[in-house]
């Protein structure tokens, strides 16, 4: 039983098999002690201490993995509101990957099913019918929504390497905790004046970012549908909040986006700050992306509240 576990950790196949014994509501404890050690170790800051460095890495890391959450893993993969090459494809869902929030291929089948399903009963992170605390992560541990929806996504699942990543999601995290251990270790040695180290990396650019990174998108799911403003009457409780748009660098303009949810852009307007959005647009001009989908006027200009 405990390689099992063990296996269910490196292989969402194994885990698949091992919390389809759980009743359908139960967290599944067993496959999400890493998330708990994670938070655990944020803790560690006492013991390691801080650096400018460190706490440079860790928010450069928390911006590079939010891009690849909200641009690639939600605008791209779960709304298709931009083309792009393969390559591109690949090393944003890597990316994606190593923020630990699970696989391209599964992040994407959720958030689909959420838009289908949005403040309904079938809404697994709805507050209005799960609470607060449930909305905002209790989803996220419990077993029947932990194996991918592949009714979903077919449009996504003939791509081999897309099917890698979301099988074995733990390489990408596994893979940035390794090389943020060996870069502080050589810092130690080649730059002493920067005051960091193996241990003191790890935590900073690992744990404390992926948490932070963790709740601020979550936020998305709980808190922009209980607070800000409503500008479309929506058939859910979807909502626009600058606060949250400005850490998921865009994603806060929630009710917009429930609105017209095929636009590569969720700032509707010139001072919704869409720091995603502008990215994107920089790409295009690089060629790396193209065809982003824009919101039709008379769609943005549908003023229903």
């Amino acid at each position: 039983m405990l390689l099992k576990l063990i296996a269910s950790w490196f292989d969402n196949h194994a885990a698949g098999e091992l919390i389809t014994n759980n009743k359908a509501s139960n967290i599944a404890w067993g496959r999400i002690i890493p998330f708990i050690i994670l938070h655990l170790a944020c803790g560690l800051v006492l013991v390691v201490g801080y650096s400018d460095f460190a706490v440079a890495v860790a928010t450069l890391l928390y911006l590079i993995r939010m891009f690849a959450i909200t641009g690639f893993y939600h605008r791209y993969f779960s709304h298709r509101t931009f083309k792009t090459f393969r390559p591109v494809q690949f090393l944003f869902a890597f990316i994606g990957a190593s923020a630990a929030q699970r696989g391209p291929l599964w992040w994407a089948a959720h958030h689909r099913h959420h838009h289908a399903k949005s403040d309904t009963a079938h809404d697994p992170h709805s507050p209005r019918h799960q609470g607060f605390l449930a909305s905002h992560m209790g989803w996220f541990l419990r077993s029947h929504n932990f194996n991918t929806q592949i009714e979903r996504i077919r449009d996504l699942i003939h791509y081999p390497e897309l099917r890698f990543i979301d099988r074995f999601d733990i390489i990408a995290p596994l893979t940035l905790m390794t090389t943020l251990y060996a870069l502080g270790a050589w810092l130690e040695l080649a730059y002493p004046s920067l005051n960091t180290n193996g241990w003191q990396l790890l935590v900073w650019g690992f744990a404390i970012s992926t948490v932070f990174l963790y709740h601020m998108t979550f936020t998305v799911n709980s808190l922009a549908h209980l607070w800000g403003k409503r500008r479309f009457n929506t058939s859910d409780d979807s909502r626009n909040n600058f606060f949250i748009a400005l850490f998921t660098l865009g994603e806060g303009w929630h009710n917009n986006h429930h609105h017209f949810p095929g636009a590569a852009r969720q700032g509707f307007y010139w001072w919704e700050i869409d720091f995603t959005y502008y990215l994107l647009k920089l790409m295009s001009w690089l060629g790396l992306v193209w065809d982003l989908k824009k919101v039709p006027a008379p769609v943005r200009n549908q003023r229903t509240l």
